[in-house]
């Protein structure tokens, strides 16, 4: 078990309209100490971040893609022996999650449906285990689907020590001040599909493909479409703003424990997902979403991490 204490101390914007907030484009490959200054300014107004120099390959991106929307446009029937509460690993179909209730804003279920995996190798502690290092569940109807997503989970597990890395430079420390606590990390990703309003029907009144939130963890990195019902994020200085886009950059955004982690000097990145669009309602995204975390048992400011992971994963269940 470890423990967290307290620490010190080229671009996009967000939006076109009312007070833009700097959302920096980060080449990984490029000077941290240059970084520093863009970076802490972002994480401490919105909590988001593009980078490039990452080194995923699009074609990779665009196959799993192409594998799970075969899953998604099977019938119900074909996916319902693969579906699980929020948290799970499998398929969260339509009415699954809402995000809002993280908020404690009562809204309706959010439009879309999820493929979830989340690490599987063993920590060797059984408890641990059992909770948190548990086999994946891969649909038999997409074979294809599981040695791409594989493939893409150590390479994200590989960039997310990197980017933490590269945020342990701009807070101040060692660059190893996040990941000596990333040792044996879980982490979660989910396939996030966005049906068009052709298959969703007509929005209920506050209902988003995902509802106002934060993430829970410590860094999630996206990979997502651009889109007319796309991503937004919130600033207190512009309100709910069109997140920048760049088909060559992944979005980062911290979540709750990484804002803890800085003592509150950054911010957890407060976002929503448009509701399908009336304008366009045949259009349909996917999202890849790597949520990182630390190692089990770190505590943060007396906050045992993953009591708090599975606080707020219950939390946004619904039924």
């Amino acid at each position: 078990m470890s423990e967290i204490r307290g620490t010190g101390g080229g671009s996009e914007t967000v939006g076109s309209g009312g007070s833009a907030t700097v959302v920096p484009t980060i080449d990984l490959t490029g000077d941290p100490e240059g970084q520093r200054a863009a970076v802490d300014r972002a994480l401490r107004e919105a909590g988001f971040l593009l980078v490039t120099g990452h080194g995923i390959d699009p074609v990779l991106r665009a196959d799993i893609r192409e594998a799970a929307r075969a899953f998604f446009r099977l019938p119900a029937a074909a996916k319902e022996p693969y579906a699980v509460r929020v948290g799970g690993r499998g398929w969260l179909g339509p009415g699954a999650e809402a995000n809002g209730y993280a908020e404690g804003t009562a809204t309706p279920p959010d439009l879309k449906e999820s493929l979830s995996f989340a690490a599987e190798e063993p920590t060797g502690n059984p408890a641990v285990d059992a909770e948190w290092f548990l086999p994946n569940t891969w649909p038999a109807e997409v074979p294809e689907l599981k040695p791409l997503v594989e493939t893409y989970l150590r390479q994200m597990r590989a960039l997310s020590d990197r980017i933490l890395d590269r945020l342990g430079s701009a807070l101040g420390e060692d660059a190893d001040f996040f990941t000596r606590h990333t040792g044996h990390p879980t982490f979660g990703f989910n396939i996030n599909w966005y049906p068009g309003r052709d298959r969703t029907g007509e929005p209920e009144p506050g209902q988003f493909r995902i509802g106002p939130h934060t993430d829970f963890g410590t860094v999630t990195v996206l990979d997502r479409q651009a889109g007319r019902g796309g991503l937004q994020v919130f600033t207190d200085d512009a309100g709910w703003q069109d997140a920048p886009y760049d088909p060559d950059a992944l979005t980062i955004n911290i979540g709750d424990l990484m804002a803890s982690w800085t003592g509150g000097r950054w911010r957890s990145g407060r976002h929503r997902v448009l509701p399908p669009p009336a304008d366009a309602p045949a259009e349909e995204l996917v999202s890849l979403v790597y949520f990182y975390e630390c190692d089990p048992g770190t505590t943060i400011h007396g906050i045992e991490s993953h009591a708090y992971l599975r606080d707020r994963l219950d939390a946004i269940a619904t039924g």
